[in-house]
């Protein structure tokens, strides 16, 4: 059976088997080392001398000299080891902004190796930092989190920045912080700025290449760049992981769009229970599949930002109380796996095979499995009807006032002024929310029928052989583990003859403790996370 590698969320829409859908295919496994010719590149919105304004003056006192000087003491660091090393007084927090954001500024924009993964930053990162330092000494430090430089997605509200969705009809949209950024503030973090990302989540334009918007232009993958998928929606948040433009970022995911992003740029994504994060204030597709996520270089960063944004929303209806949920640290002991999971229809990829391997030789028990023939139909309603009531929702209570947007509609209706800046891919799969006749009841008949077959196509096999995990690659059953509402997290398993990252991911039922110390297990004995080459 061919398989689909379903990047983001509005590739997944009918079926997931569906061979022959119009919508965009998001089957990589043709891409050969021949250039992209994307209709847009660079991105025609953003005026890069005005982003770095607010940079300037610090300058002067930061070199190109500085960066070297820590680049080994920050490249691919985790957390603890930033931590301690900040401690000793061998770095401080202003001098890992600092990095970082010069870091951006040499890699990420209008030169021969830019990614356009960043669509703003903050302007008072700087000071926040130094403030940081100050609160070091008088021993404020909590949380591990605490001084980290982290990205965003520019789905999730953040003040002092607008909150854009990749689209311009966004473009003015500022906002409170998000509940889950308000958790990071409180526990300590820095919020260095936003990632780009495939535009409104990629549920809009249908034909558009992932990692594309109005207002951040193309992101490219840093291992292939014009020539590899970035991934979507969360494109910006797994390539400026992977070039180490930020100690970690958050993504979001509705079904495929942090596990894909994070696969296919070498890095660990973690798609939580819907419900375990908070999604007050992030611009929305579904409110029955969305959830923030962590994206990072390792897994213990991935549970540090994990912790660092957990808290109970009563403003969300499905957030539920996560106080048993504990950082995962260095004293945390490996929980081994025994009962694992592996399709018989992905054996044919050598990475996955020498994974499957290597995970049997530190004793688990492999059991192999035939996929369910559960077919999705219905997929594409549920976010379209999801969408139309969801997005309203946000307009009136989370953004901008002054937006004068208050359906997807009026959306539409905006970027039919300016279609060749707004939408020069169309905005086909906006059109079909508004037209999409589905009546509530029907709707919640495909709601649970969705979730039924989510979970059988998981629990026959966990129930059957009880299964610790089931093995997968990328985001290959992302859409499965969706609408059954499990979590997933994928971690680097290697990278195949032309050089093209690839995931090993994670399913369980279980709690996403667990899932992180399954993953942890696995990459600390295949440790197979290489730097991009041109951003080492």
């Amino acid at each position: 059976m061919k398989l689909k590698l379903f990047l983001a969320i509005s590739i997944i829409f009918i079926s997931c088997k569906n061979e022959k859908q119009a919508l965009p295919s998001d089957d990589t496994s043709a891409i050969s080392v021949k250039q992209v010719d994307y209709k847009v590149l660079d991105s025609k919105y953003i005026d890069v001398d005005e982003l770095w304004k607010p940079f300037e003056k610090y300058w002067g006192d930061f070199t190109e000299e500085d960066y070297n000087r820590l680049k080994p003491l920050i490249i691919e660091q985790d957390i603890p080891t930033l931590q301690i090393r900040i401690s000793k007084r061998k770095l401080s927090y202003e001098e890992l902004t600092l990095f970082y954001l010069y870091r951006i500024k040499k890699f990420d924009r209008l030169n021969e190796r830019s990614l356009n993964s960043v669509i703003a930053l903050n302007p008072n990162v700087v000071e926040e930092a130094k403030q940081k330092d100050i609160d070091l000494k008088n021993k404020m430090k909590k949380h591990p989190i605490f001084g980290m430089p982290i990205l965003l997605k520019d789905n999730i509200n953040a003040a002092g920045m607008p909150t854009t969705a990749g689209a311009i009809a966004l473009a003015n949209n500022n906002t409170e912080d998000a509940f889950i950024v308000k958790q990071l503030k409180s526990n300590g973090a820095l919020i260095l700025g936003k990632t780009n990302l495939s535009e409104w989540a990629y549920f809009f334009c249908g034909q558009c290449p992932s990692g594309y918007s109005a207002i951040g232009g193309q992101t490219l993958n840093p291992y292939g760049r014009k020539i590899m998928d970035t991934g979507g929606s969360s494109a910006g948040s797994g390539v400026a992981s992977a070039a180490n433009f930020a100690v970690a970022t958050v993504g979001s995911e509705t079904a495929g769009s942090i596990l894909s992003p994070a696969s296919q740029n070498s890095v660990v994504g973690f798609k939580p229970s819907v419900g375990f994060l908070s999604r007050t204030g992030i611009v929305p597709i579904s409110s029955t599949l969305d959830t923030p996520g962590p994206i990072t270089k390792n897994v213990v960063d991935n549970a540090i930002l994990l912790d660092a944004m957990k808290g109970y929303d009563k403003e969300d209806a499905l957030s539920f109380n996560t106080d048993d949920f504990f950082l995962f640290n260095a004293d945390f002991t490996t929980n081994k796996l025994e009962r694992v999971g592996v399709f018989k229809s992905l054996l044919e990829d050598s990475l996955y095979v020498n994974a499957i391997e290597l995970i049997k030789q530190n004793g688990a028990t492999i059991i192999e499995i035939e996929e369910v023939d559960v077919a999705l139909n219905g997929f594409l309603t549920l976010l379209n009807i999801d969408m139309r009531n969801d997005l309203p929702s946000y307009l009136k209570n989370q953004a901008d006032a002054t937006l004068g947007l208050e359906s997807v509609q009026d959306v539409i209706n905006f970027n039919k002024k300016d279609s060749v800046l707004t939408m020069p891919y169309g905005q086909s799969l906006f059109y079909g929310i508004v037209n999409d006749a589905t009546s509530d009841d029907d709707f919640k008949q495909i709601k649970d029928s969705l979730h039924i077959k989510g979970k059988h196509f998981f629990d026959v096999h966990f129930d059957a052989h009880n299964l610790d995990v089931i093995l997968s690659i990328n985001n290959y059953h992302a859409a499965e583990a969706a609408v059954a509402i499990y979590p997933a997290i994928t971690v680097p398993m290697g990278y195949d003859t032309d050089g093209k990252p690839e995931g090993l991911t994670f399913f369980s039922k279980k709690s996403e403790k667990l899932l992180l110390e399954y993953a942890y297990g696995y990459e600390q004995v295949s440790k197979q996370r290489i730097v991009p080459e041109s951003y080492n």
